[in-house]
């Protein structure tokens, strides 16, 4: 039984001396997640393929109460090679993680379906899609998700050793593309963040036996490098709401919020009677527009 002073919430997010693997964490979602996990006192390593955007990301948001923001790579998590050198790399610095954030991602190829004639609609589709770019973007969104969980399996099963039953866990960064039936233009991306979905909920029921929780984030509009094109000196990015709106499905009549995003990522992160949950962080976009 908890007493009152327990369910403070410092007590209840703190992740002081967490040790966290962010993958994309330099910018985006992915640097949203670290923020959060650093400003509570957690260790966090971040990696992407960019280095200069990395050692941005740990130089501009290191926080001062403890927390540290950590770049190791770089390193292309399609790549098994990548993925064995950074747990060589993160192995000679710590015993254990306590929570891996699979974040990396890319927006695939765009082709809008417009219209009712069959003959467009191929020709649109057929000469602005190819295989190569389905491939890349399900490598991306989906096998390096898989890849990468499973080369830290290890170390996350070290960390439960050290802080105790179900306290180690990943959070897959989805999106409510996964969940919902608009294509929106992006059919390689929307399916590939279905299997993204699905691969969360086989992981963390097949990983059960090593006490290794597995969760999904689905996200809906955040201002990152995909949604804004670009990010500033500090590796942000804004989504003004008026960009947002136009979309007309909206309910929250806006981008989410870095705050929103970390209450999700510290929630997942520290509730150890969560497993196998695809959590949506949209702004009420999956109650107006069609899902599965």
């Amino acid at each position: 039984m908890a007493s009152t002073e327990q369910l403070n919430a410092q007590r209840l997010f703190s992740v002081k001396d967490y040790v966290c693997l962010v993958t994309g964490g330099g910018t985006g979602i992915g640097l949203m997640a670290t923020q959060a996990l650093a400003a509570n006192g957690a260790k966090v390593y971040i990696t992407g393929r960019r280095w200069e955007v990395l050692e941005n990301a740990a130089k501009t948001h290191t926080p001062g109460m403890g927390g540290q923001i950590i770049p190791v790579g770089p390193c292309d998590v399609t790549k098994k090679d990548d993925l064995e050198k950074l747990v060589s790399e993160i192995s000679s610095k710590e015993k254990y993680l306590n929570l891996l954030v699979c974040n990396a991602g890319i927006a695939g190829p765009k082709a809008v379906p417009e219209g009712s004639e069959a003959k467009e609609l191929k020709e649109k589709l057929w000469n602005n899609e190819d295989f190569e770019s389905w491939n890349s973007t399900f490598n991306t969104n989906v096998s390096s998700v898989y890849f990468t969980t499973v080369a830290f399996l290890p170390l996350l099963q070290a960390g439960v050793e050290t802080h105790g039953h179900r306290s180690a866990s990943v959070i897959v960064i989805s999106s409510m593309s996964g969940l919902m039936r608009n294509a929106q233009g992006h059919f390689a991306y929307n399916a590939a963040k279905g299997a993204t979905v699905h691969l969360s909920k086989l992981m963390s029921a097949e990983f059960e036996r090593t006490d290794i929780r597995v969760n999904s984030i689905a996200p809906g509009y955040f201002p990152s490098e995909m949604t804004a094109k670009a990010s500033d000196e500090r590796n942000k990015s804004a989504l003004p709401e008026e960009k947002v709106q136009e979309k007309g499905h909206v309910p929250a009549q806006r981008a989410g919020h870095d705050e929103e995003m970390g209450q999700a990522v510290l929630f997942l992160t520290k509730n150890r009677y969560v497993n196998g949950e695809i959590i949506a962080v949209d702004g009420g976009v999956l109650n107006v527009v069609a899902g599965r």
